[in-house]
């Protein structure tokens, strides 16, 4: 997935401007107090809520396709197979909802581009369950750490298990899944269900590791099971050349070992490196590649036909930042929102319009239709277009508070 990887910088820059050697007045004192408040709300009650919860769903799809796999499939029922779908869209929906803060560990590890690279290399992905032993390594809990290191990005993750799991934006059948794998890019080679359901737990084993690694990156209090995992696994969780986790980095912002100076820096950063960079990859990556023409197969969850619903949950990721708790339709007291609200920022209102007129515009665009379907229709330019323009209000909230 590309990345606004200039963010950093340039919110450093926008911070470089307004630095001022004079005393704080009581007003900026006030301002401080208040970010500080807001993201001490923010951290746990988004950043960590969001991060447990996949956790926590990608762990029990783990556990339903294996199940799944050590049956066989023709010892599973249908019902075991939607529940299984199910499953996978719940710890799809809190994945993109939790990429409005993909700053930290998930880009810091590269847990992002690990699990959720599309589009699916499906020629390969047949090359490789045709062969027999590559699929006999991928079997057991052995496969799980076969898959991470040998099957790379474009067959790892969501959308590898997706391609399982879901077809032309239904459920696949305990039929289909009983026969021989029949997509057009399988053409002349023999694989069966039994062997699908091999590969998607290997592949779902190593999505809940990664997920794992981001709550316990940015939580300290992280459940022991997932911590202890992560040492199994011998993998990075605390910042570079650091003890701390992302969250304690955060939380500490203006104390001498934190990577924020200031807490207008830091909540410039969360709007601008965390909001407005998923803003950008929405409007112009993720929609703008395929109904620009640049590149017509560059389609999140083309099998589940669950793009605009991602795209909903990115916008969403971005509202739950500034309300300051995941899961809300409304601002918690000490929130983004109530900050630039008691502060008088004068373009709140604006913001606000565009946030709620970017999830109205995406809901109009999956009334119509799959994005697959109807990537090049004009709604998903007036999409494009009021996402954009909330990107712009999100730099520009982020420019008024550094100026404070």
């Amino acid at each position: 997935m590309n990345k606004k990887l200039f963010l950093g910088m340039a919110v450093a820059a926008i911070a470089l401007t307004a630095c001022d050697d004079e005393k704080k007045s009581d007003d900026s004192v006030a301002l401080d107090n208040d970010i500080k408040a807001a993201v001490e709300q923010y951290v746990p009650g988004v950043i960590y809520k969001t991060y447990n919860d996949l956790a926590s769903e990608s762990e029990e799809l783990y556990d339903l396709l294996a199940a799944a796999a050590e049956k066989g499939v023709n010892a599973i029922s249908q019902d075991e197979i939607d529940a299984i779908c199910d499953q996978f869209l719940e710890a799809r929906q809190s994945w993109e909802e939790s990429e409005a803060f993909l700053f930290g560990a998930a880009t810091d590890f590269g847990i992002d581009p690990h699990i959720d690279t599309w589009p699916l290399d499906v020629e390969a992905l047949a090359t490789a369950l045709s062969n027999s032993a590559q699929v006999a390594a991928l079997e057991g809990e052995d496969g799980i750490a076969y898959a991470s290191a040998k099957l790379g990005a474009e067959l790892l993750g969501f959308h590898g298990i997706e391609f399982i799991l879901f077809r032309d934006g239904q459920n696949r059948t305990v039929e289909a899944l009983r026969g021989n794998e029949d997509d057009e890019a399988f053409s002349g080679l023999t694989v069966t269900g039994e062997q699908e359901l091999i590969y998607a737990t290997a592949v779902a084993g190593d999505l809940r590791d990664n997920c794992y690694r981001l709550i316990v990156s940015w939580n300290p209090d992280a459940p022991e099971a997932y911590k202890e995992r992560c040492e199994e696994l011998e993998v990075p969780v605390s910042m570079t050349g650091s003890d701390k986790t992302y969250g304690e980095n955060l939380l500490g912002a203006a104390k001498a070992g934190s990577t924020y100076a200031t807490w207008q820096e830091t909540l410039a950063s969360i709007l601008v490196a965390g909001c407005s960079n998923i803003c950008n990859e929405v409007a112009n990556v993720k929609m703008g590649n395929a109904h620009s023409g640049e590149d017509v197969n560059y389609i999140e969850s083309p099998y589940s036909k669950k793009s605009f619903q991602d795209f909903i949950d990115n916008i969403l990721s971005i509202q739950y930042s500034l309300y300051g708790k995941a899961n809300v339709d409304a601002p918690v007291s000490n929130s983004i929102i109530n900050v630039l609200k008691n502060h008088n920022y004068d373009g709140l209102e604006t913001l606000k319009e565009k946030l709620n007129a970017s999830v109205s515009a995406l809901k109009a665009c999956r009334q119509k239709g799959a994005f697959v379907d109807i990537y090049t229709d004009k709604s998903v330019q007036d999409a494009m277009d009021v996402i954009n323009e909330l990107d712009e209000e999100l730099n520009k909230a982020a420019e008024w508070i550094v100026k404070q």
